[in-house]
Protein backbone atom coordinates (compact mmCIF):
# COMPACT_ATOMS: atom_id res chain seq x y z
CA UNK A 1 0.00 0.00 0.00
CA UNK A 2 2.90 2.39 0.77
CA UNK A 3 3.37 2.60 -2.95
CA UNK A 4 -0.20 3.78 -3.62
CA UNK A 5 0.13 6.45 -0.81
CA UNK A 6 3.31 7.82 -1.91
CA UNK A 7 1.96 8.04 -5.71
CA UNK A 8 -1.26 10.02 -3.97
CA UNK A 9 1.30 12.35 -2.62
CA UNK A 10 3.15 13.36 -5.94
CA UNK A 11 -0.07 13.48 -7.46
CA UNK A 12 -1.13 15.47 -5.12
CA UNK A 13 1.87 17.81 -5.59
CA UNK A 14 1.19 18.48 -9.23
CA UNK A 15 -2.45 19.68 -8.16
CA UNK A 16 -0.88 22.28 -5.79
CA UNK A 17 1.75 23.25 -8.32
CA UNK A 18 -0.96 23.77 -10.43
CA UNK A 19 -3.28 25.42 -8.44
CA UNK A 20 -0.45 27.82 -6.88
CA UNK A 21 0.69 26.37 -3.67
CA UNK A 22 4.55 25.40 -4.77
CA UNK A 23 4.81 25.33 -0.72
CA UNK A 24 2.13 22.49 -0.32
CA UNK A 25 3.96 21.05 -3.60
CA UNK A 26 7.22 20.51 -2.02
CA UNK A 27 5.88 19.36 1.46
CA UNK A 28 3.22 16.65 -0.67
CA UNK A 29 6.74 15.53 -2.24
CA UNK A 30 8.83 15.89 0.61
CA UNK A 31 7.10 13.48 2.69
CA UNK A 32 6.60 11.02 -0.67
CA UNK A 33 10.31 10.92 -0.67
CA UNK A 34 11.26 10.74 2.70
CA UNK A 35 9.10 9.40 5.11
CA UNK A 36 9.69 5.48 5.94
CA UNK A 37 7.75 3.33 8.51
CA UNK A 38 10.05 3.54 11.10
CA UNK A 39 9.13 7.33 11.95
CA UNK A 40 6.14 6.51 13.75
CA UNK A 41 2.83 6.09 14.66
CA UNK A 42 1.73 8.89 11.97
CA UNK A 43 4.08 7.67 9.13
CA UNK A 44 2.67 4.15 10.19
CA UNK A 45 -0.65 4.87 9.49
CA UNK A 46 -0.53 6.83 6.42
CA UNK A 47 2.10 4.36 4.67
CA UNK A 48 -0.45 1.22 5.39
CA UNK A 49 -3.34 3.45 5.30
CA UNK A 50 -6.52 0.97 3.76
CA UNK A 51 -8.59 2.80 1.92
CA UNK A 52 -8.15 4.87 -1.47
CA UNK A 53 -5.39 7.78 -0.21
CA UNK A 54 -5.91 9.69 -3.88
CA UNK A 55 -7.49 12.58 -3.95
CA UNK A 56 -10.59 11.56 -5.80
CA UNK A 57 -11.86 9.68 -1.84
CA UNK A 58 -9.83 9.36 1.22
CA UNK A 59 -7.43 12.47 0.42
CA UNK A 60 -4.47 11.93 2.94
CA UNK A 61 -1.89 14.35 1.22
CA UNK A 62 -4.45 16.74 2.23
CA UNK A 63 -5.11 15.48 5.84
CA UNK A 64 -1.76 15.42 6.30
CA UNK A 65 -0.46 18.52 5.41
CA UNK A 66 -3.97 20.27 7.45
CA UNK A 67 -2.51 18.66 10.33
CA UNK A 68 0.55 19.91 9.71
CA UNK A 69 -0.71 23.38 8.99
CA UNK A 70 -2.34 23.45 12.05
CA UNK A 71 0.34 22.76 14.16
CA UNK A 72 2.00 25.94 12.67
CA UNK A 73 -1.10 28.12 13.04
CA UNK A 74 -1.58 26.85 16.55
CA UNK A 75 1.87 27.79 17.38
CA UNK A 76 2.85 23.75 18.11
CA UNK A 77 6.00 23.50 15.99
CA UNK A 78 7.83 26.59 15.87
CA UNK A 79 10.59 25.15 14.03
CA UNK A 80 7.98 24.14 11.13
CA UNK A 81 6.58 27.27 11.41
CA UNK A 82 10.26 29.06 10.54
CA UNK A 83 10.76 27.21 7.49
CA UNK A 84 6.73 27.55 6.42
CA UNK A 85 7.46 31.55 7.20
CA UNK A 86 10.84 31.12 4.76
CA UNK A 87 8.38 28.96 1.78
CA UNK A 88 10.55 26.11 2.75
CA UNK A 89 9.49 22.19 2.49
CA UNK A 90 12.20 21.48 5.49
CA UNK A 91 12.09 17.63 5.86
CA UNK A 92 13.96 17.54 9.08
CA UNK A 93 11.08 19.87 10.62
CA UNK A 94 8.45 18.12 8.91
CA UNK A 95 9.72 14.88 10.43
CA UNK A 96 10.18 16.21 13.82
CA UNK A 97 6.55 17.37 13.74
CA UNK A 98 5.15 14.30 12.79
CA UNK A 99 7.26 12.41 15.43
CA UNK A 100 6.77 15.16 18.31
CA UNK A 101 2.66 15.66 17.96
CA UNK A 102 1.93 12.11 16.76
CA UNK A 103 -1.73 12.37 18.98
CA UNK A 104 -2.75 15.88 17.57
CA UNK A 105 -1.51 14.77 13.63
CA UNK A 106 -3.37 11.61 14.14
CA UNK A 107 -6.86 13.15 15.52
CA UNK A 108 -6.57 15.48 12.15
CA UNK A 109 -6.10 12.30 9.77
CA UNK A 110 -9.31 10.96 10.60
CA UNK A 111 -11.37 13.30 8.83
CA UNK A 112 -11.55 14.35 5.61
CA UNK A 113 -9.97 17.79 4.43
CA UNK A 114 -12.57 20.47 4.05
CA UNK A 115 -11.47 23.07 2.25
CA UNK A 116 -15.02 25.61 1.65
CA UNK A 117 -13.21 27.25 -1.16
CA UNK A 118 -15.01 31.13 -0.53
CA UNK A 119 -13.67 32.02 -3.63
CA UNK A 120 -15.99 29.83 -5.60
CA UNK A 121 -18.83 32.15 -4.30
CA UNK A 122 -17.77 34.27 -7.47
CA UNK A 123 -18.92 31.43 -9.58
CA UNK A 124 -22.48 31.54 -7.21
CA UNK A 125 -23.02 35.26 -7.40
CA UNK A 126 -23.08 35.46 -11.03
CA UNK A 127 -25.24 32.17 -11.43
CA UNK A 128 -27.55 33.82 -8.94
CA UNK A 129 -27.78 36.92 -11.16
CA UNK A 130 -28.28 35.00 -14.53
CA UNK A 131 -31.15 33.39 -13.06
CA UNK A 132 -32.71 36.63 -11.43
CA UNK A 133 -32.81 38.07 -14.97
CA UNK A 134 -35.10 34.94 -15.65
CA UNK A 135 -37.31 35.52 -12.72
CA UNK A 136 -36.66 37.91 -10.25
CA UNK A 137 -37.32 36.32 -7.63
CA UNK A 138 -35.78 35.49 -4.02
CA UNK A 139 -33.95 32.77 -3.72
CA UNK A 140 -34.31 30.30 -1.05
CA UNK A 141 -30.49 28.82 -1.71
CA UNK A 142 -29.75 24.48 -0.49
CA UNK A 143 -26.28 23.96 -0.75
CA UNK A 144 -25.07 19.87 -1.07
CA UNK A 145 -21.63 19.36 0.56
CA UNK A 146 -21.81 22.67 2.29
CA UNK A 147 -18.92 22.03 5.29
CA UNK A 148 -18.73 25.06 7.19
CA UNK A 149 -21.53 26.39 4.80
CA UNK A 150 -19.63 29.93 4.34
CA UNK A 151 -20.61 29.28 0.59
CA UNK A 152 -24.14 30.16 2.01
CA UNK A 153 -23.54 33.78 2.58
CA UNK A 154 -22.67 34.32 -1.21
CA UNK A 155 -25.47 37.18 -1.10
CA UNK A 156 -23.73 39.41 1.48
CA UNK A 157 -20.16 38.81 -0.60
CA UNK A 158 -18.71 41.64 -3.61
CA UNK A 159 -17.94 39.65 -7.20
CA UNK A 160 -15.28 42.02 -8.71
CA UNK A 161 -17.06 45.72 -7.19
CA UNK A 162 -16.70 48.74 -9.09
CA UNK A 163 -15.02 50.91 -6.07
CA UNK A 164 -13.29 49.68 -2.80
CA UNK A 165 -15.67 47.70 -0.41
CA UNK A 166 -14.99 45.96 3.00
CA UNK A 167 -16.10 42.60 3.76
CA UNK A 168 -15.42 39.23 1.30
CA UNK A 169 -14.68 40.74 -1.83
CA UNK A 170 -13.91 38.34 -4.56
CA UNK A 171 -11.59 39.37 -7.49
CA UNK A 172 -11.44 35.97 -10.22
CA UNK A 173 -9.65 36.80 -13.52
CA UNK A 174 -12.52 37.10 -15.65
CA UNK A 175 -13.55 36.57 -19.41
CA UNK A 176 -16.75 37.61 -20.82
CA UNK A 177 -19.93 39.59 -20.13
CA UNK A 178 -19.72 39.98 -16.31
CA UNK A 179 -23.78 39.52 -15.37
CA UNK A 180 -25.13 42.53 -12.86
CA UNK A 181 -28.71 41.95 -12.74
CA UNK A 182 -29.20 41.82 -8.94
CA UNK A 183 -30.68 39.04 -6.67
CA UNK A 184 -31.96 38.28 -3.19
CA UNK A 185 -31.67 35.21 -0.71
CA UNK A 186 -34.60 34.67 1.46
CA UNK A 187 -32.76 31.76 3.01
CA UNK A 188 -29.76 29.44 2.33
CA UNK A 189 -29.34 26.33 4.15
CA UNK A 190 -26.62 23.18 3.49
CA UNK A 191 -26.37 19.86 4.25
CA UNK A 192 -23.00 17.82 4.63
CA UNK A 193 -22.07 14.18 6.15
CA UNK A 194 -19.29 16.23 8.78
CA UNK A 195 -21.14 19.90 9.04
CA UNK A 196 -18.14 21.87 9.93
CA UNK A 197 -19.05 24.92 12.81
CA UNK A 198 -17.11 28.16 11.01
CA UNK A 199 -17.41 30.09 14.35
CA UNK A 200 -16.19 27.53 16.94
CA UNK A 201 -13.42 25.68 15.41
CA UNK A 202 -11.97 28.31 12.61
CA UNK A 203 -8.61 26.59 13.03
CA UNK A 204 -9.90 23.43 11.14
CA UNK A 205 -10.97 25.80 7.91
CA UNK A 206 -7.63 27.79 7.95
CA UNK A 207 -5.52 25.00 8.28
CA UNK A 208 -6.86 23.49 4.95
CA UNK A 209 -6.19 26.74 2.95
CA UNK A 210 -2.46 26.44 2.03
CA UNK A 211 -0.20 28.25 3.82
CA UNK A 212 1.38 30.27 0.92
CA UNK A 213 -1.57 30.98 -0.89
CA UNK A 214 -1.99 34.94 1.51
CA UNK A 215 -4.69 36.04 -0.29
CA UNK A 216 -7.15 32.51 -0.05
CA UNK A 217 -6.54 33.19 4.05
CA UNK A 218 -7.23 36.77 3.86
CA UNK A 219 -10.78 35.86 2.11
CA UNK A 220 -11.24 33.12 3.99
CA UNK A 221 -10.33 35.20 7.77
CA UNK A 222 -12.77 37.93 6.33
CA UNK A 223 -15.86 35.14 5.21
CA UNK A 224 -15.08 33.28 9.17
CA UNK A 225 -15.99 37.24 10.12
CA UNK A 226 -19.05 37.41 8.29
CA UNK A 227 -20.08 33.61 9.29
CA UNK A 228 -19.91 34.95 13.07
CA UNK A 229 -22.47 38.03 12.16
CA UNK A 230 -24.63 35.57 10.09
CA UNK A 231 -24.13 32.35 11.46
CA UNK A 232 -24.50 29.35 8.20
CA UNK A 233 -26.93 26.89 8.65
CA UNK A 234 -25.67 23.23 8.16
CA UNK A 235 -27.10 20.31 8.98
CA UNK A 236 -25.77 16.62 9.24
CA UNK A 237 -26.94 13.78 7.46
CA UNK A 238 -26.53 12.46 4.06
CA UNK A 239 -27.02 14.75 0.65
CA UNK A 240 -29.93 12.77 -1.07
CA UNK A 241 -32.87 12.36 1.91
CA UNK A 242 -32.05 16.12 3.04
CA UNK A 243 -32.82 17.13 -0.59
CA UNK A 244 -35.73 15.39 -0.61
CA UNK A 245 -36.91 16.37 2.34
CA UNK A 246 -36.17 20.17 1.34
CA UNK A 247 -37.34 20.49 -1.86
CA UNK A 248 -40.89 18.47 -0.73
CA UNK A 249 -41.40 21.84 1.05
CA UNK A 250 -43.20 24.89 -0.91
CA UNK A 251 -41.38 28.10 -1.04
CA UNK A 252 -42.41 31.26 -2.32
CA UNK A 253 -39.47 32.20 -4.80
CA UNK A 254 -37.29 30.25 -6.27
CA UNK A 255 -35.28 27.11 -5.09
CA UNK A 256 -31.69 27.31 -5.67
CA UNK A 257 -30.16 23.60 -5.28
CA UNK A 258 -26.33 23.79 -6.14
CA UNK A 259 -22.74 22.38 -4.93
CA UNK A 260 -18.84 23.29 -6.11
CA UNK A 261 -16.76 20.79 -6.14
CA UNK A 262 -18.53 18.16 -3.83
CA UNK A 263 -20.65 15.97 -6.36
CA UNK A 264 -17.32 13.77 -7.28
CA UNK A 265 -17.36 12.64 -3.49
CA UNK A 266 -20.67 11.47 -3.47
CA UNK A 267 -21.23 7.60 -3.75
CA UNK A 268 -23.41 6.82 -6.95
CA UNK A 269 -26.56 5.90 -5.14
CA UNK A 270 -26.60 9.66 -3.26
CA UNK A 271 -25.90 11.15 -6.83
CA UNK A 272 -29.01 9.25 -8.21
CA UNK A 273 -30.97 9.90 -5.34
CA UNK A 274 -30.39 13.37 -6.01
CA UNK A 275 -31.07 13.57 -9.37
CA UNK A 276 -33.99 11.25 -8.86
CA UNK A 277 -35.45 14.23 -6.36
CA UNK A 278 -34.55 17.11 -8.54
CA UNK A 279 -36.35 15.79 -11.34
CA UNK A 280 -39.56 14.86 -8.91
CA UNK A 281 -39.48 18.40 -8.06
CA UNK A 282 -39.06 20.03 -11.49
CA UNK A 283 -41.97 18.49 -12.44
CA UNK A 284 -43.95 20.19 -10.42
CA UNK A 285 -41.83 23.94 -10.88
CA UNK A 286 -43.93 26.52 -11.92
CA UNK A 287 -43.04 29.95 -13.42
CA UNK A 288 -43.83 31.59 -10.05
CA UNK A 289 -41.89 28.68 -8.12
CA UNK A 290 -39.18 27.42 -10.33
CA UNK A 291 -36.49 25.41 -9.51
CA UNK A 292 -32.79 25.69 -10.43
CA UNK A 293 -29.49 23.69 -10.34
CA UNK A 294 -26.23 24.75 -10.24
CA UNK A 295 -23.09 22.77 -10.31
CA UNK A 296 -19.67 23.50 -10.51
CA UNK A 297 -17.47 20.30 -10.95
CA UNK A 298 -14.99 18.35 -12.49
CA UNK A 299 -16.67 17.01 -16.28
CA UNK A 300 -13.66 15.60 -17.72
CA UNK A 301 -13.22 18.79 -19.31
CA UNK A 302 -10.19 20.98 -19.43
CA UNK A 303 -9.43 23.72 -17.51
CA UNK A 304 -10.88 24.17 -14.61
CA UNK A 305 -14.77 22.91 -13.83
CA UNK A 306 -17.47 23.36 -15.58
CA UNK A 307 -20.67 25.71 -14.52
CA UNK A 308 -23.91 24.04 -15.47
CA UNK A 309 -27.26 25.22 -14.83
CA UNK A 310 -30.77 23.65 -14.85
CA UNK A 311 -33.96 25.63 -14.39
CA UNK A 312 -37.68 23.89 -14.14
CA UNK A 313 -40.27 26.71 -14.27
CA UNK A 314 -43.31 24.92 -16.49
CA UNK A 315 -40.74 24.15 -18.84
CA UNK A 316 -36.85 22.88 -18.70
CA UNK A 317 -33.90 24.32 -20.25
CA UNK A 318 -30.10 24.02 -19.67
CA UNK A 319 -26.92 25.90 -20.05
CA UNK A 320 -23.62 25.77 -19.65
CA UNK A 321 -22.06 28.62 -18.26
CA UNK A 322 -18.63 28.62 -19.14
CA UNK A 323 -15.64 27.21 -16.22
CA UNK A 324 -14.14 28.26 -13.82
CA UNK A 325 -10.70 27.43 -11.67
CA UNK A 326 -11.28 24.96 -9.19
CA UNK A 327 -10.40 27.43 -6.56
CA UNK A 328 -12.29 30.49 -7.95
CA UNK A 329 -9.04 32.03 -9.43
CA UNK A 330 -10.44 33.11 -12.58
CA UNK A 331 -13.59 32.60 -14.46
CA UNK A 332 -14.29 32.18 -18.37
CA UNK A 333 -18.35 32.96 -18.11
CA UNK A 334 -19.65 31.72 -21.75
CA UNK A 335 -23.65 31.05 -21.49
CA UNK A 336 -24.56 28.69 -23.90
CA UNK A 337 -27.64 26.98 -24.16
CA UNK A 338 -28.11 23.11 -24.29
Amino acid sequence: MSDLVRAAFHDQAQSCRALGSDLTAAICETIADKLRPDHGAVAARVLTWPGDPGSRRDSVPLRLCGALHALVLSGKAPDLAAAYGDRRADARAILDALRGHEGFILHWLDSPPQTNEVARSAALIAAARFLSALHPLPLHALELGASAGLNLNFGRYHLLPESDTSGVVLRPEWQGDLPRHPFSVADARGVDLRPMDAVADPLRLLAYCWADQTDRLARLRAALTVAAAYPPHVDAGDAAAWLQDRLAQPNDGMTFVYHTIAWQYFPDPTQQACEAALQSAGARATPDRPLAHFGMEADGETPGAGLHLRLWDGAFREWQLGRADFHGRWIDWQPRAM
